[in-house]
């Protein structure tokens, strides 16, 4: 029998890389998004990664209910992957209400209406390393968590609640702690993608400089590509858990600015400190980069760094793409769209 599998938030990152590991994997794919959604970038990512003609799209709201029950009494999938979520940190102090209703309310009722009405349907959540937040690191799945934005307290009531209905109902729902996982595909809302997408902008003249905000703080990024799959094996392994998706290394901001730049023949070096610091290219004398406090956070995570190998050792989890391989990735291809003019998302 085709196995069937319900992602929401199909349209971002992650929902378009995973519809495609299914795909090949011979999945009935059903891409659940907001109405809202349907003009957004969710067929250029589809289509990019040449999958959209394979991929059912259904209307879906995390905030009514109904709707959600109709979805899971009509379709019954075997799996549900919830990459839904209000995704911006930062967006979170400004809209913390919306922030928690969808990125924790709306996993209840997910889980409520599985529960109910689908209980043989496996469940995965999108958790995230920003539950974390202040923690000592290197952080596993056995680290307390201490998240210090309105979304990363919202997430850990996602999480929470997911592990809770695995203990109490004996559902089958585990949740993935992933740490940051970028792509070509990622949105210019992100840091990595604005400064792959700035610095591509700069190298041929379509723009003078960035503003950045806190250049020291340091996350543990890998490739997304790599990190579906670890989804796919968490929602099928036999003792369904939670685990810690990550590459064990950390860089900073000014790492990744410095290695775009790198790919783009610029060779940045750093002068002054704080706010009043500067990227400059070396080469030609400009300055490509400087931080402008607006982009600081009220309550900054200055350090992420994940160990995977929980997920290494149990679910036979590795990464792929390194670190200089995956910002040379974004840069290839944002250079190229900036040069055709063809920036599709």
């Amino acid at each position: 029998m085709q196995k069937v599998a319900l992602i929401t938030g199909i349209c971002g990152q992650d929902g378009s890389y995973l519809a495609k590991l299914l795909v090949d994997k011979g999945y009935r794919v059903i891409g659940a998004l907001r109405r809202s959604s349907r003009q957004s970038a969710v067929i250029p990512r589809l289509e990019y990664l040449g999958i959209s003609d394979y991929i059912e799209l259904i209307d879906f709201e995390l905030s009514e209910f109904s709707n959600i029950v109709r979805v899971v009494q009509t379709e019954k999938p075997h799996e549900v992957y919830n990459l839904a979520a209000q995704s911006f940190v930062g967006t979170s102090w400004e809209q913390p209400l919306t922030t928690t209703d969808v990125n924790a309310n709306g996993v209840l009722r997910l889980l409520e209406a599985i529960r109910t009405f689908s209980p043989d349907t496996r469940f995965y959540q999108a958790s995230t390393s920003e539950m974390f937040g202040a923690a000592e690191a290197p952080q596993h799945e056995n680290t307390p968590f201490y998240p210090r934005s309105p979304y990363g307290v919202a997430k850990l009531f996602g999480h929470w609640i997911t592990k809770n209905y695995r203990e109490s109902f004996g559902m089958k729902a585990c949740s993935g702690i992933l740490f940051n996982h970028e792509s070509p595909l990622r949105g210019q809302e992100f840091v990595t993608r604005k400064i792959s997408l700035a610095m591509s902008n700069i190298a041929q003249g379509k723009q003078d400089v960035w503003e950045l905000g806190n250049l020291d703080a340091k996350r543990d990024w890998g490739f997304a590509g790599d990190y579906v799959e670890g989804m796919w094996r968490m929602i099928n392994a036999e003792n369904m858990d939670d685990y810690v998706l990550a590459t064990g290394e950390t860089h900073s901001i000014r790492d990744f600015a410095r290695l775009a730049g790198e790919y783009l023949n610029m060779d940045l070096v750093w002068e002054g400190e704080g706010i009043d610091e500067k990227g400059i290219d070396r080469k030609t004398g400009k300055t490509v980069i400087q931080v402008n406090p607006r982009f600081y956070r009220p309550a900054e995570v200055h350090l992420l760094l994940g160990d995977p190998a929980r997920a290494e050792a149990e679910l036979g989890w590795r990464r792929g793409v390194d670190f200089p391989a995956l910002v040379e990735m974004m840069v290839r291809r944002d250079f190229d769209a900036v040069k055709a003019d063809r920036l599709t998302f």
